[in-house]
């Protein structure tokens, strides 16, 4: 599923707030702004999945799910290039924008919106922006049951907080070191993550598949240290924290000798790199979105409650 922002031109335009000064504590944008930027956003999306334009996503996506979602748009293009003229549109309703006071850049709030892919469910859509002269782009989406979206700290003026991203946030683990908190998790097992499908399940079902007549798997997981895919975090009112953050994975897939790996689906082959004569790497990013503890709580284990993984690159070997 591919996502969108706001053009330049609405740096200047109502909702969009110009400071002068790294230190002043200002609202990321209004609630009208926040809007502008929603309706830009699925029109964009629409046009960009309709043509496989990778190119016009990227200007409305960044991070893992730009990641994600432009991989998916090229290879697409790929198989096919005259788009998909039976594109269904995605339509974003009921939405309501959870909006945080913030010092300095970069600056994001998050759209909490009803969408037509999800019946009964909300997709939580992270906008951020680096500097006043950038457009806001998606970096993390969730989709939650409408049950399960927390309830946000605010303040006397309806503004959400935003967490710290180190240890002043208070939280069971630091939103800095969820990324590498999961993929060591996910290597060694351990008591930071709370058991589920995106935790102990998956670690089960690895050891299922890594051995299997004729093949050998292998994994290497990775946290993600670049800027571009930093956690965002808002304050939930039970101290703890919602937390979006990214992480790297590598699956290799290698056969027996005297046989070739096999790729046969056409959108995996157009993202090939070399030729599987022996082995197959699978290259992916995931998005994941936590509920994390505050540091105090009688039960400190961190709960994955969504996650989104997609294949960026393959690689022959």
């Amino acid at each position: 599923m591919a996502l969108a922002t706001v053009a330049a031109v609405l740096a200047g335009a109502p909702g969009c707030i110009t400071v002068h000064g790294e230190e002043a504590v200002v609202p990321a944008t209004t609630e009208a702004g926040a809007e502008k930027v929603l309706d830009h956003f699925t029109e964009t999306n629409n046009e960009a999945n309709r043509t496989h334009d990778a190119e016009l996503n990227a200007t409305i996506e960044t991070g893992a799910l730009g990641a994600i979602d432009q991989a998916g748009l090229r290879a697409r293009r790929t198989v096919d290039p005259d788009g998909d003229p039976g594109h269904e549109p995605l339509e974003l309703t009921d939405s309501r924008f959870l909006i945080p006071r913030q010092a300095g850049w970069p600056k994001f709030f998050v759209a909490d919106t009803a969408s037509n892919r999800s019946p009964g469910k909300r997709w939580l859509l992270v906008f951020t922006r680096g500097g006043i002269d950038e457009d806001w782009k998606v970096s993390y989406l969730a989709v939650l049951n409408e049950a399960a979206v927390p309830d946000f700290a605010e303040d006397g003026e309806e503004y959400v907080e935003e967490v710290p991203t180190g240890e002043t946030a208070k939280l069971a683990v630091a939103p800095r070191d969820l990324s590498r908190g999961y993929t060591d998790y996910l290597r060694e097992g351990g008591d930071t993550f709370a058991a589920g499908p995106l935790t102990s399940g998956l670690r089960e079902e690895r050891k299922k598949t890594s051995d299997s007549p004729g093949a050998r798997t292998e994994w290497a997981d990775l946290p993600a240290e670049d800027a571009r895919f930093a956690p965002v975090g808002l304050r939930t009112e039970d101290g703890g924290a919602l937390v979006f953050f990214t992480s790297h994975h590598q699956m290799k897939q290698t056969v027996a000798e005297g046989f070739e790996p096999q790729v046969k689906d056409p959108l995996l082959r157009a993202l090939l790199e070399g030729e599987p004569e022996q082995s197959v790497t699978y290259v992916r990013v995931a998005v994941q979105a936590a509920s994390v503890p505050a540091a105090d709580a009688a039960d400190p284990a961190v709960t994955v409650v969504y996650r989104l993984q997609g294949v960026t690159a393959l690689k022959g070997g």
